[in-house]
């Protein structure tokens, strides 16, 4: 796993991720969609050579059962989850949204952008030891699983 002096876990790739939202937002500029703006952060993540998956099914349990899912915007070197919010300003409620993410899955990092009227950016992190596992399968394990079942149908 990837950590530097500062103890931010995937600090680099982070930072390159910022990156990247500052250039598509300086290009497209506020008041698109949601869905325009994840199309162009993937294409711009893809062309860096950063891997990146889109519209992630984040399953919920509940006492050994799973209950539901949640669908997580994208996740980038299937390390961080990306949540990003189309017109809006960063609240408690995105964060919450996100942290529950990181609580349902083994990924630790994960990041929140606003293409409000002002780019804003927070970055969260919730480590594995702090989360209570109960014997699911993780979400990086079902990914290639479906990568695989994916493949193996072509």
């Amino acid at each position: 796993m990837e950590q530097k002096d500062s103890g931010l876990k995937h600090r680099e790739l982070t930072q390159k991720i910022i990156g990247i939202f500052y250039e598509v937002y300086n290009e497209l500029g506020h008041g698109f969609l949601e869905s325009v703006y994840e199309t162009a952060f993937e294409m711009a993540l893809v062309s860096k050579g950063i891997g990146v998956l889109t519209q992630i099914e984040v399953p919920v349990w509940f006492r050994g059962k799973k209950i539901g899912d949640f669908t997580a915007d994208m996740l980038v070197e299937k390390s961080v989850i990306l949540e990003l919010k189309g017109g809006t300003r960063l609240n408690p409620a995105h964060e919450a949204q996100l942290l529950n993410y990181l609580r349902a899955t083994e990924i630790e990092v994960g990041m929140l952008f606003s293409f409000g009227l002002k780019p804003e950016f927070k970055r969260l992190a919730y480590d594995n030891s702090r989360k209570r596992r109960g014997g699911h399968p993780d979400l990086l394990t079902t990914l290639l699983t479906a990568d695989d079942d994916f493949s193996d149908s072509r």
